[in-house]
């Protein structure tokens, strides 16, 4: 694991490097990203639908094969979800776009 991986592991997409808190919060409901360039970090899925985590998510990044672009994740269908906080669910990388 490089430097990079080591300091996005267990923080929050979306969330500056520099915040003083940006790992998760115990009230909030979070997808796991495995694989690709944001592996490890965990997206906020706090009020989103079961048809919305359904469709997953195209996340911005610089990170990425089109820096600027998005990185494709998906849940996988066979996995149960946890309802309620906490992590809830895991998002697998399918790609990026630009």
């Amino acid at each position: 694991m490089n430097g990079d991986e080591q300091l996005l592991r267990g923080r929050v997409y979306g969330q500056d490097h520099d915040d003083p808190n940006p790992g998760p919060l115990p009230w909030q409901t979070y997808a796991a990203l495995i694989g690709g360039p944001l592996d490890g970090l965990l997206l906020d899925i706090t009020g989103w639908r079961p048809e919305e985590v359904d469709d997953g998510a195209a996340l911005f990044t610089e990170l990425g094969q089109f820096p600027g672009g998005r990185s494709l994740y998906d849940p996988n269908p066979c996995e149960p979800r946890t309802p309620g906080p906490g992590m809830s669910c895991r998002f697998y990388y399918s790609g990026d776009t630009p």
